[in-house]
């Protein structure tokens, strides 16, 4: 196996941990932002600490992880009609809708907007769990092939 493939397996590892870290955090976040007063200094402090945390590691985590994915998909030869790549690419495709509406939900919280409770959030956090198990399961047994 090419050094260079052996990289970014490493560059696609790496980058879907820091991803996965902040969408377990981020809901944790939320969580906690919804129990305070909008405008008051603690929901400020949230906003910048889920700004940062959504701008400098998660976009970019999720921009690697997908273009290291897509590249090691090219490069390994997959074919996109097995059922384990199909269940996987679906997992993934979820993941990146969890992270938009993720996104969705910072920005009405930055308007000082509390659209759902703390509760919401907390099952919402469950979410990528989920995901991560069914991702990891498709990519290591390969049901169905």
């Amino acid at each position: 196996m090419a050094e260079w493939f052996l990289w970014l397996k490493v560059i696609h590892i790496v980058s879907v941990v820091a991803w996965m870290a902040g969408l377990f955090y981020l809901p944790r976040l939320l969580v906690y932002h919804r129990d305070v007063s909008p405008g008051s200094e603690a929901s400020d402090l949230f906003k910048v600490m889920e700004r940062r945390l959504i701008v400098a590691i998660m976009r970019p985590a999720a921009a690697a992880s997908l273009l290291s994915g897509v590249l090691l998909f090219i490069a390994g030869g997959f074919e996109l009609l097995q059922v384990w790549v199909l269940g996987k690419l679906a997992a993934v495709l979820l993941l990146c809708v969890y992270h938009g509406a993720l996104e969705g939900y910072l920005r009405r919280f930055a308007r000082d907007e509390r659209v759902r409770n703390a509760r919401f959030f907390r099952i919402l956090n469950e979410v990528p769990t989920l995901l991560l198990i069914i991702i990891v399961v498709f990519i290591v047994i390969k049901p169905f092939q």
